[in-house]
C-alpha cells in the first residue's frame, strides 16, 4: 500500500510540475503572489487568465486528483472547413476565448486558440464537469451500482441519513428538481455556492455532504428546478460510494482511456480529499470535443457500451423548464428547443453536441465576469451560426 501511494503521489507532483513549467514566466510569477484566501469568483481577471490554464499546479489553492488516458489516442482527422459568414477571430477576441474546436462527424472543421493558450494545454471545465459527473451515474447504473435513478439519495450516502435527502431521489438530484434550499449567486460571497467551499465539516465526514445535509427544505421534490452547484458534489459522493472508487479512477477506467483521449487530465479536490463534481476538470479542449464524440455515440467507448442504451437521448432532453428562454434541463446538461444539448461552466467554458447534425463544439474562455450576460448571449450565436453552416454545407451537397 505504502508503495502504491508513493507512486500516485509522485504521479501527481509529475503532472503539476510538467503544467508549471508549460506556463511563461510571467504567468508563474502572477501565481505565486496570488491570494490563496480568496474563491475564484473574486480574482481578477489577469489572475483568472494565468490560472485558468494552471489550477491542478496550484498546490496552496487546491490539490488535485489525475484522470488518466490509456496508451491509444483517438484520431481527429481534418475535415473540410466550413464557412460561418463570421468573424471567427473578432468573435474570440470579444468572448476573450482560449480555445475553439468544431467537430463534425469526427473531424475536425475549425480549431482556433487564444490567450497564448494551446492544443497541449489544459483549461478549468468549471461546471463542464457536471455533465462528466451525471454521466459516470449512467455508468453506475450500466455496472448494477446503481439499481435505479429512482432510489433515495441517502440510501447511497449514509451521513445524508435524516436529512431532507432522505426524501429525494437520484434522478431529482440529477434535474436539479430537489426542492432543498439553495442559492447560487456568483456575486454573493454569501450564498451558498461560495460559503459551501469553506465549510469546516463535522469530523469524519465529506465536506459536501456536512454542507448539505444542513439545509432545509423550500419545496416538494421534484416540482421545483433550481441550479445547485453542491448538489452536484453530491452526485459525485454518491457515484464514488456505489462504485467503491475514486471519481477520477471512475471516469478513467469507464470514458477517458477506453476514448483515446490525447493526454491525462486532472480533477481538483475538495477540502476532505473528494473529486469537487460539480466543478474543475482540467483537460485538453480536444479531450473535451473527444467527450462530446462519446456522447454523439450514446455512451461508446473503444466499442464498449458505458451507459445504458439511450442515456444521451434522456439525459440530453428537457426535464425541467429553466429560467433561459428556449432553455431546458436535463441530467445536468443545458438543452436546445432544436434537439441540442450543452455543458457549460462559469466565465465560458463549453460543449455543444447536436445528434441530428453530427455537430460538437468545446470551447474555453475567461469572461469579464462569471455569467457574462453579453458574453451567453454572443456563445448561443455562434452556436446558431455553426449550425446554420452545417445545414448550409449539407444542403451543397444534395
Amino acid at each position: 500500500m505504502r508503495k502504491w501511494l508513493i507512486g500516485i503521489v509522485a504521479v501527481m507532483a509529475i503532472t503539476a510540475i510538467a503544467g508549471w513549467l508549460s506556463l511563461s514566466r510571467e504567468q508563474r510569477d502572477l501565481i505565486a503572489t496570488m491570494p490563496t484566501d480568496r474563491d475564484v469568483l473574486f480574482w481578477n481577471q489577469e489572475q483568472r487568465d494565468a490560472a485558468f490554464r494552471a489550477l491542478d499546479t496550484m498546490p496552496l489553492l487546491a490539490q488535485a486528483r489525475v484522470i488518466e488516458a490509456g496508451d491509444t489516442r483517438l484520431p481527429l482527422p481534418l475535415g473540410e472547413p466550413i464557412a460561418l459568414g463570421i468573424d471567427v477571430d473578432a468573435y474570440m477576441q470579444a468572448q476573450r476565448s482560449s480555445a475553439i474546436v468544431i467537430l463534425l462527424d469526427g473531424k475536425v472543421v475549425l480549431e482556433r486558440y487564444g490567450l497564448d493558450f494551446g492544443p497541449e494545454g489544459k483549461w478549468t471545465s468549471f461546471s463542464v464537469a457536471k455533465s462528466l459527473t451525471s454521466t459516470l451515474v449512467g455508468a453506475a447504473v450500466r455496472d448494477g451500482k446503481i439499481r435505479s435513478l429512482d432510489d433515495s439519495v441517502s440510501s447511497y450516502i449514509a451521513d445524508l441519513r435524516g436529512s431532507e435527502y432522505d426524501n429525494v431521489t437520484i434522478r431529482q438530484l440529477l434535474t436539479m428538481s430537489s426542492g432543498v434550499a439553495w442559492t447560487e449567486d456568483y456575486e454573493d460571497p454569501n450564498s451558498d455556492v461560495a460559503r459551501f467551499n469553506n465549510h469546516e465539516p463535522a469530523a469524519g465526514v465529506d465536506a459536501t455532504v456536512s454542507y448539505m445535509r444542513g439545509l432545509e427544505r423550500e419545496a416538494p421534490a421534484g416540482t421545483l428546478w433550481k441550479y445547485k452547484t453542491g448538489e452536484t458534489n453530491l452526485i459525485g459522493v454518491l457515484v464514488s460510494e456505489a462504485t467503491g472508487e475514486a471519481l477520477s479512477d471512475y471516469l478513467s477506467r469507464k470514458i477517458w482511456a477506453p476514448m483515446g483521449m490525447q493526454q491525462d487530465a486532472s480533477w481538483i479536490l475538495g477540502s476532505t480529499g473528494h473529486e469537487i463534481a460539480g466543478c474543475c476538470i482540467q483537460a485538453a479542449t480536444r479531450d473535451m470535443a473527444r467527450f462530446g464524440l462519446f456522447a454523439l455515440a450514446d455512451g461508446v467507448a473503444g466499442g464498449d457500451r458505458v451507459v445504458p442504451e439511450g442515456w444521451f437521448a434522456e439525459a440530453g432532453a428537457a426535464q425541467f423548464a429553466t429560467n433561459r428562454p428556449g432553455r431546458g434541463y436535463g441530467y445536468q446538461w443545458w438543452t436546445y428547443d432544436n434537439g441540442a444539448f450543452s455543458a457549460g461552466g462559469i466565465f465560458g467554458q463549453g460543449i455543444f453536441i447536436d445528434p441530428a447534425r453530427r455537430l460538437v463544439i468545446a470551447s474555453n474562455a475567461n469572461w469579464p465576469s462569471a455569467t457574462h450576460e453579453p458574453s451567453v448571449a454572443a456563445r448561443d450565436a455562434f452556436y446558431r451560426a455553426v449550425q446554420e453552416a452545417v445545414d448550409a454545407k449539407l444542403a451543397q451537397q444534395g
